[in-house]
């Protein structure tokens, strides 16, 4: 079998996506942190946009190939490894997948601009985004308890690392993003508790997510605390 290594960041939801795809397949990886902000040269050689997740592969004859872009790697598990299928077999509703797949990035968009807003109407614009994209998500959303009924897949992957952020931020304040939104409520709780979910980020992922919230003065910090 190849080799696999995850090259990754302690935070970085998009490394989250192919840590869940691996660990819901079961499949052997070793996973390398790095420091964005200080890139060492042999990163910079095999990532031609600069960024993480790489997925490593080393062939049993020796040769190497390097896979950028999380939707890529993720896919390319999915057509090379065993274990359970994360994408449905129906061609159509594969296509649907993997549209809110890039739906799921949006929203990640969105959520760098609320996470370092520093000033309330710029965090206020971005509330406003989320509930938005939120509330599309709500409209499509069957009974679960994931995204497409009672099997794991792809747009899980995407959604769980969304909703992580979340843990952190209510702590923090109430941005009474998800009120009324049932479904995803119950999508986001069954995300939460799925043992590759959990896996995906170090026991110090809270104290880390601090501390870039700290870097870039949010004004989340700055919120009255939730009761």
């Amino acid at each position: 079998m190849s080799k696999l290594t995850l090259v990754s960041h302690h935070l970085c939801p998009y490394v989250q996506r192919a840590a869940i795809a691996l660990l819901e397949k079961g499949v052997p990886f070793e996973r390398i942190n790095i420091d964005l902000a200080n890139k060492p040269d042999w990163f910079l050689k095999i990532s031609p946009l600069g960024k993480v997740p790489l997925l490593r592969i080393e062939e049993e004859d020796g040769s190497e190939a390097v896979l950028f872009e999380s939707s890529v790697i993720c896919e390319y598990l999915e057509e090379t490894q065993p274990g359970v299928a994360l994408h449905p077999k129906d061609a159509l509703t594969r296509a649907r997948h993997r549209g809110w797949m890039e739906f799921g990035s949006s929203v990640l968009s969105d959520l760098w601009g609320y996470e370092t807003a520093e000033d309330a109407a710029q965090l206020e614009a971005k509330r406003t985004a989320l509930i938005s994209k939120f509330a599309t998500v709500e409209n499509i959303l069957t009974d679960g308890p994931y995204f497409g009924g009672n099997d794991f897949s792809l747009v899980d992957a995407v959604f769980a690392p969304v909703f992580r952020y979340f843990d952190l931020f209510e702590t923090l304040g109430d941005s009474d993003i998800f009120e009324g939104l049932e479904r995803v409520t119950r999508w986001r709780k069954a995300l939460s508790e799925r043992a590759s979910v959990k896996a995906a980020v170090g026991e110090d992922y809270p104290q880390r997510l601090m501390e870039f919230l700290e870097k870039h003065n949010s004004i989340l910090l700055r919120l009255p605390a939730a009761a």
